[in-house]
């Protein structure tokens, strides 16, 4: 996972409420068993209708997703988080977000930022009106600026050093490698050792 300092780019608006991990990535795209490809199905069913916001020419190359609340809601498949990240999303902001979905984003390096309602709303209209506003999220210091908005968002210390220092969930457990081979070498030998 690559190490996440600040998140600055355009954004993309989804001015859509409970959006659900299947909406995000269809059932039919979890045949695969690699963990990228999946970009070419985000929003699949939507992106048939020409007027769909990620088919906007203004919005391409946007790296930030705003959308509505209960996002990532459904089942707790990564592959939305994936599909999301390979389409170029490295944020997404909304006014809360299903808890396994946050989740999966933390420990693939896509940062979750929940921002009341109000924030949102204003974030989502100033993209909508100017395609080109930059936001900004800052990891280290916790917040989104962009042009009239400057707000905190909640991130535990933990999940923010993760995201600053690009710690998955193995490069947390090696972080203890140490640790783990004193306890191995004094466990009786005839339990099951990690070097066997």
């Amino acid at each position: 996972m690559r190490a996440v300092r600040r998140v600055t780019g355009r954004a993309m608006p989804l001015d859509r409420a409970d959006v659900d991990t299947d909406q995000i990535i269809p059932a039919h795209w979890l045949k695969r068993v690699e963990r990228t490809g999946y970009g070419a199905g985000l929003f699949e069913a939507w992106r048939r209708d020409p007027a769909f916001v990620m088919n906007d020419p203004r919005y391409a190359g946007a790296t930030i997703l705003v959308a509505g609340a209960n996002f990532g809601s459904g089942s707790s498949r990564e592959h939305a988080v994936w599909a999301l990240e390979e389409a170029g999303f490295r944020a997404v902001i909304a006014p809360s977000l299903a808890d396994i979905f946050r989740a999966n984003c933390l420990k693939s390096g896509l940062v979750p930022v929940e921002l009341d309602a109000d924030a949102v709303t204003t974030l989502l209209r100033l993209v909508e009106r100017d395609p080109r506003a930059e936001i900004s999220v800052d990891v280290e210091a916790r917040t989104v600026e962009a042009p009239g908005v400057h707000v905190s968002f909640a991130l535990d210390d933990h999940s923010r050093t993760r995201l600053l220092e690009g710690l998955d969930d193995i490069a947390v457990t090696l972080a203890h490698a140490d640790e783990i081979t004193r306890y191995e070498s004094t466990r009786a030998t005839w339990l099951p050792s990690l070097r066997d």
